[in-house]
């Protein structure tokens, strides 16, 4: 890897072309060099991964909303169009709308993988824009599953090497800020384009991406599935803008008065991005990881201790037992989804589905009592309004600890954690203290996800939604990705079991 320093440069510096952040990227991408084993192993899994969440939610009603518009816009001209999840695979619509409604069905349920560091990424959210412009012009341009690999890859090295060193949040900018230009760059590679095209197309999709963070503060509302999916949209976008010749704001990282210094860390800022060398596979994915559980990924390991508690000590799934519970975590984790957000909404009992999902304090709660964790009825109002959940949801709490903030910012992957310490305290004084580092399936976990875990969570996900043949079809076909004629990339969709659809109403708005 090479790290490239990143500065702000007043207009009359005269920053050139082949020393800014977004050119440097744009040779990432043109670099031909092959996607290893290893990578394209994984990035089957997180095809696959999707296609699990997306099934999962296609009934939601964000999700429906998406799709719906997507459908408004059929096949536009320059090639085939591009599926829907959802629906038959003969239908397609206009590119940039199905990453639009892929987009919202993979993140809806905040249970595919991430990828924490100076700022936090759910590096899946590439794969619905680099698949739809791959099926949208496919045979056109006789693409096949190795040129979709390649850009896959390159979504993920980008949005992973930005996400290790700038951070976003800490001046309330969304994090789909640094997924715009890695989506604009995977499609640039998939496509062949040129350094100078993907160039303009990555400062475009950085220009139109860049959003406050209140889409994840106080009441969380459905824009949080959407926001991913907008910077998806925005980068095919870009890339066809680009394709047609037109520029982006330059230097869009580093100039006066551009994205660092009025967005992010001000005009003296100074940042070190590292990038793959020339000839340096691209193996960002390989630090990234997934979800067992749908809820916000500081919240796994949360989990999954929680459901070794409730074993162990069934004394402190009952509030009349329990005097406290104190989460000893990181940063993030405490001021994020914890008691130091100050969100009131975090611990309100008729909070959104999207709000609980970022409340530790409900998530650890219903984990403790329940001694498992479901994508629904973990969030179902009934549970979240449960007298004894209530009680015991609001005698917990979290505290920053210096150590647990040290492990989750180390480049070391073999300390970073995105745990920490509960203390219980009953109420005849004693006390239960358990720690957890990393989530059962982490890399590093007690039970790590391999090609077998994705699968199942495939078929649990899919099963009441997808025939048993269409499961069976579409991972044969996924598990064939590299091989992959542009014809059968165009079948790498899931269709939903016929009835299912058409029994959830479309809404109506302008299209």
């Amino acid at each position: 890897m090479i790290e490239h320093p990143v500065r702000v440069y007043k207009s009359d510096e005269n920053l050139a072309r082949e020393d800014q952040l977004a050119w440097k990227i744009a040779q990432v991408a043109v670099d031909p060099v092959e996607v290893s084993a290893e990578v394209t192993d994984m990035i089957i899994n997180r095809v696959i991964d999707n296609a699990s969440v997306a099934a999962a939610s296609l009934t939601r009603r964000p999700v429906v909303s998406a799709r719906s518009q997507a459908l408004s816009h059929p096949r536009s001209t320059g090639g085939a169009g591009a599926n829907v999840f959802g629906e038959d695979a003969a239908t397609r619509v206009s590119p940039e709308w199905a990453a639009w409604a892929n987009g919202v069905a993979v993140r809806e349920l905040d249970y595919h993988d991430t990828f924490l560091a100076a700022e936090y990424s759910h590096p899946g959210d590439n794969i619905p824009a680099i698949v739809a412009v791959a099926q949208h012009v496919g045979a056109e341009r006789g693409l096949t599953g190795r040129d979709l690999v390649r850009g896959i890859a390159t979504g993920y090295e980008i949005q992973v090497d930005l996400v290790k060193a700038i951070s976003l949040h800490a001046h309330k900018i969304d994090h789909v800020a640094h997924l715009g230009p890695s989506a604009a760059a995977g499609i640039g590679t998939l496509l062949g384009l040129p350094a100078e095209t993907i160039f303009q197309a990555v400062g475009q999709a950085l220009h139109t991406t860049t959003a406050t963070r209140q889409s994840r503060k106080g009441e969380i509302s459905s824009w949080k599935a959407h926001a991913p999916a907008f910077a998806g949209k925005m980068a095919v976008e870009a890339v066809d803008r680009a394709m047609r010749g037109e520029t982006s704001p330059t230097p869009i990282y580093e100039g006066e008065d551009g994205v660092i210094a009025w967005l992010l860390d001000g005009p003296t800022a100074a940042y070190t991005v590292p990038l793959p060398a020339a000839g340096e596979a691209k193996r960002a994915i390989l630090d990234t990881y997934t979800k067992e559980h749908s809820a916000e990924y500081q919240a796994q390991a949360w989990i999954d201790l929680a459901r070794k508690l409730h074993a162990e000590h069934p004394e402190a799934t009952d509030p009349a037992h329990v005097e406290s519970v104190v989460i000893h975590t990181s940063h993030h984790t405490h001021y994020v989804i914890g008691s130091g957000a100050n969100d009131p909404q975090k611990y309100d009992p008729q909070a959104s589905r999207e709000t609980l999902d970022h409340s530790i304090p409900y998530i650890f709660t219903v984990a403790l009592q329940d001694g498992s964790w479901h994508h629904v009825d973990s969030y179902a109002p009934e549970r979240a309004q449960r007298a004894d959940t209530v009680a015991l949801w609001h005698k917990t709490s979290t505290v920053e600890d210096a150590e647990w903030t040290r492990r989750y910012h180390s480049l070391d992957i073999a300390e970073k954690a995105f745990g920490g310490r509960v203390v219980i305290t009953l109420t005849d004084g004693s006390t239960i203290v358990d720690e957890i580092a990393v989530a059962d399936a982490h890399p590093l976990g007690a039970r790590p996800f391999g090609r077998a875990e994705y699968v199942a969570k495939f078929r649990a996900l899919a099963s009441d939604v997808l025939e048993p043949a269409e499961i069976e079809r579409f991972l044969a076909l996924a598990e064939r990705l590299p091989e992959l004629t542009a014809d059968e990339i165009g079948q790498l969709t899931i269709v939903a079991k016929p009835g299912l659809l058409a029994a959830t109403p479309l809404p109506t708005g302008l299209f």
